[in-house]
């Protein structure tokens, strides 16, 4: 029935939908793909299929796609996305890695069975929580295994599927196991239909992070260095201006800046100018010994960084980018401050905001408040650092439970 009527509303509304995408100056990309009228690669019968479904769960899917291509070489890897955002994102980071990326289908019959005809999956992981009925209804008739990984539920989504927990219950049945990151997840999954059975909670995926093995010298031995990572325009103008204000106050604080594109730096560099403040390049391989700002100007280099710093903000978060990881430096046990755009890493941000792992800012003025706050507060500092440690500890080992799922079904 919810097929059948799926497909109806879909036939009566697609014209007007395309319509107003045109009008508004967007377009319906990926559409051939999601109605199932494209041409795959000869894939075979051994398939792992991955899906996330923008640029957020495609990110968190790295370390376990990449672990999935070491573990199983003799399977085929997909991945597929449902915006283009999270496409393009997907064959970027994937080029090298899956055999096939492309979009997930319209959740109507013709759709999905065209779809999972040619690809054939054995195993289909849906990164965090969407759920399909067709899809799911199609992938038990064809014996696909299905499981959802990284699962969570917000606080608004789960009102809403309690009240429609008759309909979610034949959903969730159909899955081979839903894997969540967090206990309270796990009870908000049971709760609207999951089988209790065959829910479990595999912590989370994104805190698979590896500290490098690198070591990092830029004469930084003696100082505080903060590390402003990934900024954007109009950042590098805030972080500047307040760490001018710090320096003044604090003497041994040093700042690592580190612009997101580096075609930016003759606009910052005026900035740094006008403020009279001593800079140099890492790529002159200057040094924080007779510089007070070192702007990191080579590639590849960021990750490792965040070993030698206090504490860093995460710039990509005062404009509408979204936001960059912050576990790149919490996996070093050090703190991580953020602009109010979060949405790439919005449960990141959240866990570890519930601790002073993270602290979400909402103007440059409390940013500059709460920079502050850990120069000079040493006991609330250390806090901090032992709280990023803590969370660390409590979430990772996610990627290594979804390969042993996959090796016991593949087994």
């Amino acid at each position: 029935m919810y097929g059948l009527l799926s497909t109806l509303v879909f036939i009566v509304l697609l014209p007007f939908y395309y319509i107003v995408r045109v009008c508004n100056g967007k377009f319906l990309y990926g559409w051939k793909e999601k109605l199932g009228f494209f041409k795959a690669p000869n894939l075979g019968d051994k398939v792992i299929m991955y899906h996330g479904v923008s640029v957020g769960e495609v990110i968190a899917l790295e370390n376990v796609i990449k672990k999935t291509k070491e573990e199983f070489p003799e399977y085929k890897l997909v991945v597929t996305t449902g915006t283009k955002t999270g496409q393009d994102i997907a064959k970027k980071k994937y080029a090298e890695v899956a055999d096939y990326v492309t979009y997930f289908p319209f959740d109507i019959p013709f759709c999905v069975y065209s779809f999972l005809k040619k690809i054939n999956p054995t195993v289909v992981l849906i990164a965090e929580t969407e759920l399909w009925p067709v899809f799911s209804y199609f992938c038990r008739a064809r014996n696909i295994y299905l499981y959802t990984i990284n699962g969570r539920m917000s606080d608004s989504t789960y009102k809403l599927y309690k009240l429609l927990t008759f309909f979610f219950r034949p959903v969730l049945s159909k899955y081979t196991k839903v894997l969540t990151q967090s206990e309270i997840d796990r009870q908000k999954l049971v709760s609207v239909g999951s089988p209790a059975d065959r829910t479990f909670v595999m912590k989370n995926l994104k805190f698979d992070v590896k500290k490098s093995s690198e070591t990092v010298d830029i004469g930084q031995d003696g100082y505080r260095v903060i590390i402003a990572g990934s900024t954007h325009k109009g950042e590098d103008e805030i972080i500047l201006d307040i760490f001018k204000n710090k320096h003044q106050k604090y003497s041994d604080t040093k700042l690592l800046l580190v612009p997101r594109h580096m075609t930016r730096l003759p606009q910052i560099t005026p900035i740094l100018d006008s403020l009279g403040l001593n800079y140099g390049f890492r790529s002159k391989e200057d040094s924080f010994k007779d510089k007070d700002v070192i702007i990191l100007d080579t590639m590849g280099e960021l990750s490792k960084m965040y070993s030698i710093c206090s504490f860093a903000f995460i710039g990509g978060s005062f404009n509408k980018t979204g936001g960059h990881n912050p576990l790149e430096a919490t996996v070093y046990s050090k703190p991580t401050i953020t602009g109010p755009s979060i949405h790439n890493f919005r449960d990141i941000y959240w866990l570890l905001s519930q601790s002073n792992a993270g602290k979400i800012v909402k103007t440059p003025a409390e940013l500059g408040e709460y920079i502050e706050k850990l120069l000079a507060d040493s006991e609330f500092y250390a806090q901090a650092c032992k709280d990023c440690e803590t969370i660390f500890q409590e979430q990772q080992g996610a990627l290594d439970i979804v390969i042993k799922e996959l090796k016991d079904v593949l087994k």
